[in-house]
This record gives C-alpha cells, sequence and structure tokens, in this order.
C-alpha cells in the first residue's frame, strides 16, 4: 500500500515539474520555429538553443536538462556524435528533429515519440511531449535509452547493436548508401528505388521527383522539402546539383551538349533534357 501511495505522489510531484529542455539545431530558423511551437506548452522551459554539438555537449553536463531536440545532420559534430559524447548515465530524454524523411522513416513509423520531421507539426509535437512527459513521470530513465538505442539500431539498418556502435560517427553515412529514398508525397509515405530517380527540381516551397513509372512519362511524387533537404539525404556523387533547382540522378544521364556563356544541356535516357548551368558546370565530371 505505502509503495503505491509513493509512486501515486511522485508521478503527481513530478507533472507538475517544468520540462527543462535544449533546441540543438544549426538552423536558426529552425531553433526559432520549435520555440513558437513550444510556446503554447507552459510547461516547457527552454534552458538554452545551440546551433552545434559541442556547445550542446557543454550544456548538457552543465544544465543537465529533461529534454533535448536534437537535429541529426549538423555541420562539425552531427546528433549522432553528440550523442555519443552524453555518459549513457546522464542521457536525457531525446526527440530527434530532422527533414530527412530518408533516414527517419523506419524510426518514425516504430516511435513517433522520439523522432519528427521537419517543418514540425504541432499536433505531433503535442504527441511527443505527452509520451515525454510520461516517461519522466513514471522514471523510464533506463527504459527510454534501451528505447533509443533501438531507435538508433533502426536508423543505422543494424538492429543488435550496443550504445557505442549504434551511436558511430559513420552511422549516418551508412544510410546515405541506402538504396531506397523514403518520401512523403500527400498522405502517403513512398520508398523510392534511387534506381528509378531521373531528377528533382523545385518548385516553390515543394520539390518534384521525377520517378521511373508504368508509362514512358513517367510519374512525379511532390512534397514540401527543399533544395538542400534532399541534397543532404543524397549522395552527391550520384545525385549531383546541376542547376539552383535541380538535382539529377548522375547515371541516367546519356548526352551533354554545350550551349552559351558555359552552360550546357544534358539529355537523360528518357529522352528529358536538362540546364546545366554555368556554377555547376564543375559536376561535368560526375556526368560523363
Amino acid at each position: 500500500m505505502d509503495r503505491a501511495v509513493d509512486h501515486a505522489t511522485l508521478q503527481a510531484n513530478t507533472t507538475h515539474l517544468p520540462l527543462r529542455a535544449l533546441i540543438v539545431d544549426d538552423e536558426p530558423l529552425a531553433r526559432r520555429g520549435l520555440e513558437i511551437r513550444l510556446e503554447s506548452h507552459p510547461d516547457v522551459e527552454i534552458v538554452g538553443e545551440y546551433g552545434d554539438g559541442a556547445s550542446a555537449i557543454e550544456a548538457l553536463r552543465r544544465d543537465r536538462p529533461d529534454l533535448v531536440f536534437l537535429d541529426v545532420q549538423m555541420p562539425g559534430m552531427d546528433g549522432f556524435q553528440t550523442l555519443r559524447s552524453i555518459p549513457t548515465a546522464e542521457m536525457p530524454l531525446v526527440v530527434f528533429v530532422t527533414a530527412y524523411d530518408h533516414y527517419a522513416i523506419r524510426a518514425f513509423e516504430a516511435s513517433a515519440t522520439d523522432y519528427l520531421l521537419k517543418p514540425v507539426d504541432e499536433a505531433r509535437l503535442a504527441q511527443a511531449l505527452a509520451r515525454v512527459r510520461e516517461a519522466r513521470s513514471q522514471r523510464q530513465a533506463i527504459d527510454h535509452r534501451a528505447h533509443l538505442l533501438g531507435l538508433l539500431g533502426e536508423l543505422s539498418g543494424r538492429p543488435l547493436l550496443d550504445l557505442d556502435e549504434a551511436l558511430k560517427p559513420d552511422a549516418l553515412e551508412q544510410l546515405r548508401r541506402e538504396d531506397k529514398l523514403a518520401v512523403r508525397d500527400g498522405g502517403r509515405t513512398v520508398r523510392v528505388d534511387l534506381s528509378s530517380i531521373r531528377w528533382i527540381d523545385a518548385a516553390g516551397d515543394y520539390m518534384c521527383i521525377h520517378t521511373d513509372g508504368d508509362t514512358a512519362q513517367g510519374e512525379t511524387l511532390v512534397l514540401r522539402a527543399t533544395m538542400r533537404d534532399l541534397e543532404k539525404q543524397l549522395d552527391p556523387q550520384r545525385f549531383p546539383r546541376i542547376h539552383r533547382s535541380t538535382i539529377v540522378n548522375a547515371r541516367r544521364v546519356v548526352e551533354m551538349r554545350p550551349h552559351t556563356n558555359g552552360e550546357g544541356f544534358l539529355r537523360l535516357d528518357c529522352g528529358q533534357e536538362l540546364k546545366l548551368s554555368r556554377t555547376h558546370r564543375d559536376k561535368l565530371a560526375l556526368l560523363l
């Protein structure tokens, strides 16, 4: 009876404690966007915002936050390397925030709590925070670390990992070598064979991924993302950027002909012609 009372009291007391959170993302606009969304959650207290892993690690050791919103890929020290530098016993609750469906899809499907996709959806953020609160109230830090390990194993494609293996600095690079790209096309998620992608171009706030299909015209998948988002997901040797608004599958290029002012035109095996801008002529060696 006493133990049950103690547990109930612990849950009640913990529920009213603020969630002390760090935001770690190299993009100032992304940090600001998450900060604005968190304003509607008064029990979340942002104790610091950082744009790189090294600063975040120092803050983690100093401030001991309950929760970290952590971008997966940052210059210098990425999210995995940042986690690898945190002693297991001091590991806070972690919610990854990233634009990279290609890296996230299996973990996202397995655990919507620990992975938020950019742009962050307010309903998903509320769901993640609800589960973070529950985990903390039940003092499930050990279970969370085990769950985080499983999540990292899913991301690396090697489920049976210990913590050091899961957080190896090259874990993200292994994911980039996968043969599929996971994209959300409207209300569905599609895993696209990289070899089937012909080219990718920008259309305002959206990206159009042109792929092989049942007809000669192929199929176009549309997702809300930026050119920078997709460049980070794809191997630049295989999918070089040839224009400010175009990425091409280098293996699909069959011909290049010069144009004026140092520009050129690329012809793909499907017959599509794309412009190679003068500023991206350094990619020519990858294309022919």
